[in-house]
């Protein structure tokens, strides 16, 4: 008997499904959360099996969970519909839960892998990412499929063409099992939706998942697909995967197209992946980078090879320690886990440089909001006039404080946006290679400590959980 693979909670006891093959024959054991018992040879085979595979990650700087799901289908050692069963079981079993799933296609699931299964065997040329299930944000559209974006307003919309994200991760071999839950419009950080429902972090439920890309940090960190999409436009990438424990990728602004992804705010939207892991995510970025006719800010810097630095020594590498605002306010258990991640960064031979921080930085929270209201409501414009009751109560109310930017206030803070980002590089980056944060300056919060509905101080909460991310953004 050998095992094919498994899923595990966050205890080795903690076995939800594992498929296994004996004397030839395919066989699925479930665990608790499922119909059938493991037996205890069967358990014990499991568990080992996961404790060695848990023992190499930690004995790994980079754990390519993905990267041996692509290396595994193209070897033959697993088939494409063995995986995708196995994330559609495990999506059936916590989605009542954990409220990830915008919409499911089972059947439509396992013909994409069937489709995936028959080119390996055809002896087709397989892309990086060839037959593994991912899922992806409810706003990146594919022809004729609904997007709701999270809305009740589009929840009947089927789009006329496919985002260009999905249509290079279709070339690069990946599966698109599932729609993902994700705050309204996308306009929101907690994670929290009135609409269709707010999704639940794995690790404890009681706690908010982060926004936007709620259903996306969801999904991945609960192993019901390998990797996801989602956007960031104040933090909406990043977020979710701090609250989630996953690999979070704002990329540069430009560096992946948007078109046929649901727009916020066109200034400082960015497409990018949550994974579980570094070189996941780098499998990602390598798919969906580039520059795209479709989307003209897309940069035409040629993409480079993400892969072939991640196992190189970062001995010299000058890490900026800011002085000033990305550690202000920071919550005493915060700043201990960040310091030990820094000592990590020195142990391995890299320079630790404190660095002044332009006092400019201290504006941008507030003027990316501006921004992001201002070109939201511009957006919406249509919909606020004739459909406003349709929108939830806090998407409503940011987008109406958009509605009154004046013109010329709009245009200078893009002109002075020109000035800052030259400002913060040449101050910070002219003398560091990389910069250390927090992304967050307070643990995780509750779902009722982060809703906002019942906080009348909402805009002020949402600028501090927000604090470290939304400067990401305004610099592109």
């Amino acid at each position: 008997m050998r095992v094919l693979g498994f899923m595990t909670g966050t205890s080795l006891d903690a076995v939800d499904m594992a498929v296994l093959e004996t004397d030839g024959e395919t066989i699925e054991a479930f665990g608790p959360a499922g119909e059938r018992k493991l037996s205890e040879p069967v358990r014990k085979l499991v568990l080992a099996a996961t404790e060695a595979a848990r023992g190499w990650e930690r004995n790994s700087p980079e754990p390519g969970v993905f990267a041996e799901a692509a290396a595994a289908i193209a070897a033959g050692d697993v088939s494409s519909r063995e995986m995708t069963e196995a994330c559609l079981k495990r999506m059936t079993a916590l989605n009542p839960k954990v409220k990830a799933l915008a919409g499911l296609d089972e059947a439509d699931a396992l013909a994409q892998a069937d489709a995936a299964d028959a080119a390996r065997a055809k002896g087709d040329a397989l892309g990086a990412l060839h037959g593994v299930p991912l899922a992806h944000k409810d706003m990146y559209y594919r022809r004729g499929r609904v997007s709701a974006c999270g809305s009740a307003i589009r929840k009947d919309f089927r789009p006329d063409h496919t985002a260009t994200a999905l249509q290079r991760l279709d070339a690069a071999g990946a599966l698109d099992i599932a729609r993902l839950n994700m705050v309204e419009f996308a306009f929101g950080v907690t994670g929290h939706n009135d609409v269709v429902g707010t999704p639940r972090n794995p690790w404890n439920t009681d706690h908010m998942t982060g926004g936007s890309s709620s259903g996306s940090g969801v999904a991945v960190a609960s192993r019901m697909c390998f990797g996801a999409l989602g956007s960031d436009t104040g933090g909406s990438i990043r977020l979710p995967a701090a609250c989630c424990g996953l690999v979070g990728m704002k990329p540069t602004y430009g560096r992946v197209s948007r078109h046929g992804a649901m727009p916020l705010a066109h200034s400082l939207d960015t497409v990018g992946p949550l994974t579980r892991t570094v070189r996941d995510n780098a499998l990602i970025m390598q798919a969906i980078a580039g520059q795209d006719a479709n989307d003209p800010v897309t940069a035409g810097t040629p993409v480079g090879d993400y892969l072939a630095g991640l196992d190189k020594d970062v001995r010299g590498l000058r890490v900026g320690l800011p002085e000033s605002f990305f550690y202000d306010g920071v919550a005493p258990e915060v700043r201990t886990l960040v310091e030990a991640s820094l000592k990590v960064f020195e142990d391995r031979g890299c320079e630790i440089v404190p660095v002044k921080i332009p006092d400019a930085v201290a504006v941008m929270n507030r003027l990316t909001n501006l921004i992001t209201a201002t070109e939201g409501a511009a957006v919406h414009s249509r919909w606020m006039e004739t459909r406003a009751a349709d929108y939830g109560p806090q998407t409503r109310a940011r987008l109406a404080i958009g509605l009154f930017t004046p013109a010329s206030l709009y245009l200078r803070v893009l002109t002075l946006r020109k000035q800052l980002v030259r400002e913060f590089c040449g101050q910070v980056f002219g003398k560091v290679d990389v910069l250390h944060t927090p992304l967050m300056v307070m643990p995780v919060p509750t779902l009722a400590e982060s809703n906002m509905s019942a906080n009348p101080g909402f805009a002020d909460y949402l600028l501090k959980i927000g604090h470290n991310t939304r400067p990401g953004n305004f610099l592109g």
